[in-house]
């Protein structure tokens, strides 16, 4: 008899990818979530995993493996940039230039090219990591220096929780940033991934363009 608590994901993915319009990408962020969950949410259609901690990411690649793609989406330590670089198949919060550096120094040891995403600090939020607004295009163009990085675009966490549409403004301004990269014309760059959105606001995210949101309780539930 199948797991009812499994089940139950299942079908909270089918929903979800029933509700999504075309070119929204669904990331299910499985942050403390078990291997045995995370597959159950591959089982029901997840394309894109994403992970904010490499430890757990290497615990669920164990199981999963290349069957999904791989989506670093929390704060990157850099000592733990080596094994992110074997393991996903994009990070999403590059936010400092040092940060990059030792990306594209990892992925030139391993033969690859490392796509990125900007994380933009959009509500300027103290305790929130990711670049300052105006800070965006010099990181963006530093990083297409780095010939082993590939920038996808950007991505804004918004508030966790409150009223979604308090996420608007910032969510907004991360777009005119999005489309502000799409017109420097960077070496190396193929800026069309906008993530932004989470459980709590992914419905406004999507009205003010992402091309991609990542949800975590929406899926799995309220974390224990």
């Amino acid at each position: 008899m199948m797991d009812p608590i499994l089940e139950n994901i299942k079908e909270n993915v089918r929903q979800l990818l029933r509700e999504l319009p075309p070119g929204v990408e669904l990331v299910a962020a499985a942050k403390q979530q078990t291997p045995e969950k995370v597959l159950a949410a591959v089982e029901a259609g997840i394309k894109i995993i994403g992970e904010n901690y490499v430890q757990e990411a290497a615990a669920a690649f164990q199981v999963i493996g290349r069957r999904v793609q791989w989506s670093f989406i929390g704060h990157l330590q850099k000592n733990k940039v080596k094994k992110a670089v074997e393991i996903f198949d994009l990070i999403e919060s590059v936010d400092f230039l040092q940060l990059a550096e030792e990306i594209n120094r990892r992925a030139a040891a391993a033969g690859r090219v490392m796509p990125v995403l900007i994380e933009v600090n959009s509500g300027r939020e103290p305790q929130k990591f990711g670049a300052l607004p105006e800070n965006v295009e010099e990181l963006a163009w530093a990083i297409s220096d780095l010939p082993h990085l590939k920038l996808r675009g950007l991505m804004t966490m918004g508030p966790f929780e409150g009223d979604p549409e308090e996420a608007r403004p910032y969510f907004r301004l991360t777009r005119q940033l999005f489309e502000q990269l799409k017109k420097l014309d960077l070496p190396r760059a193929e800026i069309n991934i906008l993530s932004m959105g989470m459980t709590n606001s992914y419905r406004v995210a999507i009205e003010e363009g992402a091309t991609r949101v990542r949800l975590g309780t929406r899926i799995f539930g309220p974390r224990q």
